[in-house]
């Protein structure tokens, strides 16, 4: 299977935010009318010099979260999607620390909490449909397919508007490349877009870097996620030893 990907076009773009709602019912998040990407909205919609930009996760084709996590919590699927896994998470956020988009949030106020971001629809995708905001959009400023087609997309588009675009495809290069692309009427860091970035993947400098991690941060590493565990473990014992007395109860 291609990797798929998803092409924002900006001038298209009305700010209507029908993406952001679809994208809340999608993934069963709260009807809470959010500014910036948090645990409640996976998808926002920011007004820029006149023109609407909508942010998410790049899922990006080398992710600096993945490389930077220590219990491999993350994973580029074969379709796209960079997903998490909430299981093997020991919350040391070092994901949220690596990425070059500050894209990763966390449920501060769960007991429990989780790294949260947007997960491409993964799940619809995997049966063949399309992603939420994708299908929600009435002005095609998102459209889905394979990554090298719609690669092509954006560049003939460029090319059959001359002046209405600028001349790059954010996305195709940076970081070693994203499976969300834009292209844009303006200069992206008019848009607020870090135009910074290197071409190589940064999973790469991170792999190096982690390298030459001391062990006694491997070893705080297992250590927290040991406390993890056993605090997890702890909570679902004593979740058994009430529902059994409640058991006990009911039978007296």
């Amino acid at each position: 299977m291609e990797r798929k990907a998803i092409l924002i076009d900006i001038q298209r773009c009305v700010g209507c935010e029908l993406c952001k709602w679809a994208c809340k019912e999608a993934n069963g998040l709260p009807d809470t009318d959010d500014q910036e990407l948090s645990p409640n909205a996976y998808t926002v919609i920011k007004e820029r010099n006149g023109y609407f930009v909508r942010r998410q996760c790049m899922h990006c084709e080398d992710p600096a979260c993945k490389s930077a996590c220590p219990v491999d919590a993350f994973q580029k699927v074969e379709q796209g999607p960079v997903l998490y896994d909430a299981a093997k998470c020991m919350g040391c956020r070092y994901c949220m620390l690596a990425c070059p988009f500050e894209v990763p949030t966390y449920e501060w106020d769960k007991r429990l909490p989780k790294v949260t971001k947007c997960i491409f629809c993964e799940h619809k995708v995997r049966e063949g449909e399309l992603p939420a905001c994708v299908e929600s959009c009435p002005f095609e400023a998102t459209e889905f397919g394979d990554r090298n087609e719609i690669i092509e997309v954006a560049r003939q588009r460029i090319k059959d508007n001359p002046g209405m675009y600028v001349d790059h495809i954010y996305g195709l290069e940076e970081v070693g490349g994203t499976s969300f692309l834009y292209i844009s009427p303006v200069p992206f860091e008019e848009l607020g877009f870090r135009t910074d970035l290197q071409t190589d993947p940064l999973g790469m400098l991170t792999w190096q870097a982690l390298k030459k991690v001391p062990d006694i941060a491997l070893f705080g590493g297992a250590t927290l996620y040991g406390i993890y565990w056993i605090t997890s473990r702890r909570d679902e014992v004593a979740a058994f030893e009430k529902k059994q007395e409640q058991v006990d109860e009911a039978e007296e």
